[in-house]
C-alpha cells in the first residue's frame, strides 16, 4: 500500500470518528430533552411499583387511618379576654396544670392565663377530637381551662364557637358541643386491647400546623407520671406511652389504631425543652368513654371508690411480705365502711384483677375502677396467704354513698367556701331527715366564720326546708344582702343553728 492510500484512510477514520463523537455527546450529554421527565424516571426505577400501597409491608399501612380520622379532628381556638392590671393578682388563681407545664413544657411555657396583666387579649390553640355527628367533642381540659371564649375550626375551614358541656381536671378531659349535623366523628376503640408494640397515629395540631398526622408504637400502658395533681388526689393517671410525635398543639387530638379507631386522647410529652423528646402520653379511651357520658348526662364525672389505699409490689416489698411474684397491687389499707370493707378485702390482701382485667400498678386498678360508677358492682380478684379469692364490691362515691351527684348539686364556692353536695336517700333514712345538703368540706368563707363543721346537713334556710343542694343556690343567689339562719343537724344526730351575715 503506498503513502498516499495509507494517509487518505487514516484521514477517513479520522473524520469518522470526530462525527461519531460529536454525535454520541450530541445525544448522550448535550441533550437533556427527554420526551418526559415522568417517563424516562419509570425507565430508569421500573423495578419500583407504580402503586406504593403494593410495597407497604402488612400491618404498616398508616394510609386508611390518616384518611379516616383527619376530618374529624379539629382545630381548638381559646380567647382569653384582657384582664385589669390592678385586679390581676386578686383574680389569679393558680391552676394545677401550672406546675405540669413547668415540668414537662421548661420553665418558659406556660398557660395564657398567666399572661402579663397588661397585656391585651391572647389566644391559644389545641386540638379536639369530634365523636358524634350532631357535634360533640373531646378535649384536654388545660386546653379550655379558664377561656372566655371557645373556637371550633374543623379540617375544612368551617369555624364555630363552642359551648362547655362539663370537665374533668382529674382526667384532664372536657367534653365541648358545637351546633351542626352531618359531621364525621371518629369511632371508639378498646384501649383495654391496645397492645405494646402496636403502630398507632397521633393526629392533631401541633404549632397551628392543622391535620397532622404522626406514627409511632405503643411503648407503654398504665403510665403514671405524676402531671395531674389533685388536691384531693383523685387524679386518674393510667396514660397510654407512645413514640408517636406530639407537641404543644396536639393536646386533646386523636391517638388511633390502624382501623382509625380511638383509642386515647393525646395529652402530655415529656421535655425538658418544650417539644417532642421522644415520649408522648394518652388518656386511654376507656376511660375518655366513661367520663364522657358522665358530662353529657350529669355535668360531671361520678367517681366510683373501691376504698383501699394501694402499694405497686417491688421488690423490697414483695421481700418483706414474702412473695413470690411481683404481679398485682398490695392492700395497705381499707377505709371502714367502703367497698372494698364490704366485700370482705383486708390489708395485706394483693389483688390481682379487676372484672377480669389484670391489674400490675395502681394507676392500672385506678384506671378499671374509674369505668365504672358508684352503685355498680365489681369483681374483684385477689390473694390472701397464698390462696385465690373473689369478691363481688359495690362501689361507693366519696361520701360513701352509692348516689349519683347531679351537677346543680355543686355548691357555689365563691358564695360560702364550702362544698355542699344534695345528699343521698340512703343516708336521709338513717339520719331520719326528708332530705338536706352535706358540707362535705369547709374552706375559707362564710361557713368557716360560722363555725360550721364538715358533715353537717344543711336542713332548712331562714325557715325554708331544704331538700337538695340546688335549693340552697338559689336561695344564695336570691339573698346578697342581709343574713341567713341556718339549721341543720350532724351526722350524731346533733342538731344546730348557724347566724350568716352578709
Amino acid at each position: 500500500m503506498n503513502t498516499k492510500k495509507l494517509v487518505l484512510i487514516i484521514l477517513l477514520v479520522s473524520i469518522l470518528s470526530c462525527v461519531l463523537s460529536l454525535g454520541g455527546y450530541k445525544m448522550f450529554i448535550e441533550d437533556k430533552s427527554y420526551q418526559s421527565i415522568e417517563k424516562h424516571q419509570q425507565v430508569r426505577f421500573s423495578n419500583y411499583a407504580a402503586d406504593t400501597n403494593v410495597v407497604v409491608p402488612q400491618g404498616m399501612n398508616f394510609i386508611y387511618a390518616a384518611d379516616a380520622v383527619r376530618p374529624a379532628v379539629v382545630h381548638i381556638k381559646t380567647l382569653y379576654e384582657a384582664k385589669p392590671s390592678a385586679s390581676r393578682n386578686q383574680q389569679h388563681q393558680k391552676s394545677p396544670f401550672d406546675d405540669m407545664l413547668k415540668d414537662y413544657f421548661g420553665d418558659g411555657y406556660s398557660f395564657p392565663d398567666d399572661r402579663a396583666p397588661d397585656m391585651g387579649p391572647q389566644e391559644a390553640s389545641g386540638s379536639g377530637v369530634i365523636l358524634t355527628e350532631d357535634g360533640y367533642i373531646v378535649t384536654n381540659n388545660h386546653v379550655i381551662d379558664k377561656a372566655d371564649k371557645v373556637e371550633v375550626v374543623l379540617n375544612d375551614k368551617r369555624s364555630y364557637i363552642a359551648t362547655i358541656v362539663g370537665t374533668d381536671p382529674t382526667t384532664d378531659l372536657a367534653l365541648l358541643k358545637i351546633d351542626e349535623k352531618d359531621l364525621s366523628f371518629v369511632k371508639y376503640g378498646n384501649s383495654d386491647k391496645v397492645k405494646v408494640g402496636e403502630w398507632v397515629l397521633a393526629v392533631g395540631n401541633p404549632f397551628n400546623l392543622t391535620s397532622t398526622v404522626t406514627a409511632g408504637i405503643v411503648s407503654a400502658k398504665g403510665r403514671n407520671i405524676n402531671i395531674l395533681r389533685d388536691k384531693d388526689n383523685m387524679a386518674i393517671e393510667s396514660f397510654i406511652q407512645t413514640d408517636a410525635a406530639v407537641n404543644p398543639g396536639n393536646s386533646g387530638g386523636a391517638l388511633v389504631n390502624l382501623n382509625g379507631e380511638l383509642i386515647g386522647i393525646n395529652t402530655a410529652i415529656a421535655t425538658p425543652t418544650g417539644s417532642f423528646a421522644g415520649y408522648s402520653f394518652a388518656v386511654p379511651v376507656q376511660l375518655v368513654k366513661k367520663v364522657m357520658d358522665d358530662l353529657l348526662k350529669h355535668g360531671q364525672v361520678q367517681r366510683a371508690l373501691l376504698g383501699v389505699t394501694i402499694l405497686d409490689i417491688n421488690a423490697t416489698l414483695a421481700k418483706e411480705k414474702g412473695f413470690k411474684e411481683y404481679s398485682g397491687v398490695y392492700v395497705a389499707g381499707v377505709n371502714p365502711g367502703s367497698a372494698a370493707d364490704k366485700a370482705g378485702i383486708k390489708e395485706g390482701d394483693v389483688i390481682t384483677q379487676i372484672n377480669g382485667n389484670k391489674i400490675n400498678s395502681a394507676s392500672e386498678l385506678q384506671e378499671n375502677v374509674a369505668q365504672f360508677r358508684p352503685g355498680d358492682k365489681i369483681k374483684v380478684s385477689y390473694i390472701r396467704k397464698g390462696e385465690a379469692h373473689e369478691a363481688q364490691a359495690i362501689l361507693k362515691n366519696k361520701m360513701g354513698d352509692t348516689g349519683i351527684v347531679k351537677r346543680e348539686d355543686v355548691a357555689v364556692k365563691n358564695i360560702l367556701g364550702a362544698e355542699i353536695h344534695t345528699i343521698s336517700k340512703e343516708e336521709a333514712e338513717k339520719m331520719n331527715i326528708a332530705g338536706g345538703a352535706k358540707v362535705t368540706k369547709v374552706g375559707v368563707g362564710k361557713l368557716k366564720e360560722a363555725g360550721i363543721k364538715e358533715g353537717f346537713v344543711i336542713t332548712s334556710v331562714d325557715k325554708n326546708p331544704v331538700k337538695d343542694a340546688a335549693e340552697i343556690e338559689q336561695i344564695l343567689e336570691g339573698n346578697r344582702t342581709g343574713g341567713l339562719l341556718i339549721e341543720g343537724v350532724y351526722p350524731n344526730g346533733q342538731k344546730a343553728y348557724y347566724a350568716i351575715g352578709w
